[in-house]
C-alpha cells in the first residue's frame, strides 16, 4: 500500500513539472511583437473585443437585439473567446487601464491561450489512462505534447485555435467517462464540453462522430463477448459477427443494447450542446443571417484555394500529404512524428485484433472512439483547399497518445534519444523569442537608414514595414496580386517602381506563390501571374534596378546552427519570425 502511494505521489509530481515546463515554454517571450500585433487573426479578435460594448441603459429589446453593443458581428471564430478575452481585460483594467484596450488586451489573450494549452497537457494524460490504463503511457502522451513545437507556437497567439483543442479534449475526455459511465448527468456535461467547443469555432462538430460511436460501441462489444464465447471456428465468429451488427432482431434482443435509453442520452446531449452553445453564442441565433453567412464565407474558402490572395499559396499542394509533411516536420518534428506514425499503426492493429479476439472491451472501446475522432478529423481537415497548420492542431493530441505507445515498448535509452532529439528542435524553435521581432529591427533600420520623406514600396496584404505610424515617409502599396490581366497594374507598379526610394518585402507571403502560379494552362484566366513572377525574378537578380541593402531573418538556432524553415507553411514562419529584405533604388 505504501508502494502504491509512493508510485502515485511520483507520478503525480512528475506530471506537475511536466505542465509546469509546458506552461513555461508557452509564455517565454510572450509579447513576441513587441507591442505591434502582428498576428492577423489575433489583431482581427483583438479589434472586435474592443469594440464590443456594455449596452447603456439595460433594457431586453437592445441586449438581444442584431444591432446589440454585445453582437461581436464576426463569426469566422466562435464568440466564447471573444466574451473571455473582454470579461479579463475588464477584470485586468482595475490593474492597468491599458488592459482592457487593444494596446494589452492581447497580451491577456495569448497568456490565456498558455494556460489552455498546459491544461490540454493535463486532460492528454487523463484521457490516455482511460485508453491504455497506464501512468506511464498517460506521462509519456503528456510530455510529447507538452514538448513539440507547434502546440508552443499557437499558445503565443490568441487565435482560437490552442482553446479549441483544450474542450475538443474536454469533450473526448467526457465521452469516453460517458462511455464507463453512461448517465443523464454525463450526457448533460458532455453537452455543456460540446457547446463550449462550437462557441469557440463551429469545426468542433466533428466530434459528432465520436458521441455517436460511443452509444453504439457497447452495442459491438457486446455482440463481440457474446459470439466470440461460442465455440465455433474462427472464420465462423467473424461471419456471425458481421451479420450480427446488420440483424435487427438480434438487435432488439441484445441486452447490452437499449434503443430506448440510446435515444434519450443523444436527445438530451443534442439539446444540452445546443443550449449552451446559444448562452456562449447568443447572436449565432439572435443575428442568425450574419452567422450563417460568414460560416459558409468560411466553408468556401477551405473549398477553394483562390478565394483570398493569402490562400493562393496552398494551390496545387496535395491533400493529406502536405499537412502531414508540415506535421512531420515542423510541427512535431521529426522525432516525435516517428513515433506518431508508427503507433498510428500499432493501435490500429491492436484494435483490429482485439476486434475478433474475447477480453479487454473496455480499453477497446475507448480506443476505437479517440481513434474514430482522430480519423474523421484528418479525413475532413486534410482534404481542404487551404490547409493552415492550425487547422491540425486538435489531432496534436491524439498524435501525442500514439507517440507515447510505441515510447512506452521502447527500452530507455531510445526514449532518451528520441526526448533528447525533440528538445534540439524546441529550444532551437524558442530561441526566436529571444530576439526582437525581423519586423520590428527591419522597422528599427528604416528609422535610423532612410532619410524622412523617402518614399518607401510595401506589398498590399501584408504587414507594411516600417510597423506603426510614419509620417514621415510617403508609403505606398505595390497591388501584386491584382490579375496581370489589367494593364494598369504594370503602369502603377513600374510608375511606383521608377519613383520610389525603398522597397520591402515583410515575408514570403506574396512572392513564394506567385511564382509557381504560372501554368496559364491548368490556372483560372485571372490566377496567371507570369509577368508577376518575372517581376520577382527580376528583383531578387537586380535587374530591376533594386539592390538588396537589408536582410532580417531569426531561424530557429541549435547555438550556431541554424533551421532554415523557409519551405515550411506560410502560417508557421510569417507571423513571429518572417524574414524581411530591403532594397534601394540604384537611381537614387
Amino acid at each position: 500500500m505504501k508502494l502504491d502511494i509512493k508510485q502515485k505521489i511520483k507520478s503525480h509530481l512528475l506530471l506537475f513539472i511536466i505542465v509546469a515546463l509546458a506552461f513555461f515554454f508557452r509564455i517565454y517571450g510572450l509579447n513576441w511583437d513587441q507591442y505591434y500585433h502582428l498576428h492577423p487573426d489575433e489583431r482581427q479578435i483583438t479589434i472586435v473585443t474592443t469594440n464590443i460594448k456594455f449596452p447603456q441603459n439595460i433594457s431586453i429589446s437592445e441586449i438581444f437585439s442584431p444591432d446589440s453593443p454585445l453582437n461581436p458581428k464576426f463569426f469566422a471564430y466562435g464568440s466564447f473567446p471573444i466574451y473571455l478575452l473582454k470579461f479579463l481585460g475588464y477584470l485586468f483594467s482595475f490593474i492597468d487601464s491599458d488592459f482592457s484596450s487593444y494596446e494589452k488586451i492581447n497580451l491577456l489573450g495569448r497568456l490565456m491561450s498558455a494556460i489552455f494549452d498546459s491544461l490540454t497537457v493535463l486532460l492528454i494524460y487523463l484521457i490516455s489512462k482511460q485508453l491504455f490504463f497506464s501512468k506511464k503511457i498517460s506521462i509519456l502522451a503528456s510530455s510529447v505534447y507538452a514538448f513539440s513545437v507547434f502546440p508552443v507556437q499557437l499558445s503565443h497567439f490568441y487565435a482560437v485555435d490552442t482553446l479549441l483543442t483544450f474542450f475538443i479534449c474536454l469533450t473526448l475526455y467526457r465521452i469516453l467517462l460517458f462511455y464507463r459511465y453512461p448517465s443523464f448527468k454525463n450526457a448533460i456535461i458532455i453537452g455543456l464540453c460540446f457547446g463550449l467547443s462550437l462557441a469557440t469555432k463551429i469545426s468542433a462538430t466533428i466530434l459528432i462522430v465520436s458521441f455517436t460511436l460511443c452509444l453504439f460501441v457497447e452495442f459491438l462489444l457486446s455482440l463481440k463477448r457474446d459470439i466470440l464465447y461460442q465455440k465455433s471456428s474462427r472464420f465462423k465468429k467473424i461471419i456471425s459477427y458481421f451479420l450480427a451488427i446488420f440483424n435487427p432482431k438480434v438487435i432488439a434482443k441484445n441486452k447490452g443494447f437499449r434503443v430506448q435509453k440510446t435515444i434519450f442520452y443523444f436527445l438530451s446531449t443534442a439539446i444540452a450542446t445546443f443550449v449552451f452553445f446559444v448562452v456562449f453564442e447568443p447572436f449565432a441565433l439572435l443575428d442568425f443571417s450574419t452567422f450563417w453567412r460568414q460560416i459558409n464565407e468560411q466553408s468556401l474558402m477551405t473549398k477553394d484555394a483562390f478565394v483570398f490572395p493569402y490562400t493562393l499559396q496552398y494551390v496545387g499542394t496535395l491533400p493529406y500529404l502536405y499537412p502531414l509533411k508540415n506535421i512531420f516536420l515542423w510541427g512535431l518534428g521529426p522525432p516525435f512524428a516517428i513515433l506518431s506514425l508508427i503507433g498510428i499503426y500499432l493501435v490500429f492493429k491492436k484494435l483490429l485484433k482485439g476486434l475478433f479476439s474475447p477480453g479487454n472491451e473496455l480499453s477497446e472501446g475507448t480506443q476505437l472512439i479517440v481513434y474514430s475522432f482522430f480519423i474523421a478529423y484528418f479525413f475532413v481537415v486534410g482534404q481542404f483547399d487551404v490547409k493552415f497548420m492550425r487547422y491540425c492542431l486538435p489531432i496534436y493530441p491524439i498524435l501525442s497518445i500514439f507517440a507515447a505507445y510505441v515510447l512506452s515498448l521502447s527500452s530507455n535509452k531510445i526514449k532518451i534519444l528520441f526526448y533528447a532529439l525533440n528538445f534540439i528542435w524546441l529550444f532551437s524553435f524558442l530561441n526566436i523569442y529571444r530576439f526582437p521581432n525581423t519586423r520590428v529591427s527591419a522597422t528599427k533600420w528604416i528609422q535610423q537608414n532612410v532619410p524622412a520623406g523617402s518614399t518607401i514600396l510595401r506589398e498590399h496584404w501584408d504587414d507594411g514595414i516600417p510597423l506603426g505610424y510614419n509620417q514621415e515617409y510617403n508609403l505606398q502599396e505595390l497591388t501584386l496580386y491584382d490579375t496581370d490581366l489589367d494593364p494598369r497594374k504594370w503602369s502603377r507598379i513600374n510608375w511606383q517602381l521608377k519613383n520610389g526610394d525603398y522597397l520591402v518585402l515583410a515575408s514570403n507571403r506574396l512572392y513564394t506563390p506567385l511564382q509557381k502560379l504560372t501554368n496559364c494552362q491548368d490556372l483560372p484566366v485571372d490566377k496567371c501571374y507570369l509577368i508577376t513572377s518575372k517581376y520577382y525574378q527580376d528583383l531578387f537578380s537586380g535587374k530591376l534596378g533594386y539592390t538588396k541593402v537589408a536582410e532580417f531573418t531569426s531561424y530557429p538556432r541549435f547555438f550556431a546552427i541554424p533551421f532554415i524553415d523557409d519551405q515550411a507553411d506560410e502560417s508557421f514562419t510569417v507571423y513571429d519570425h518572417p524574414k524581411v529584405i530591403i532594397f534601394k533604388n540604384n537611381s537614387f
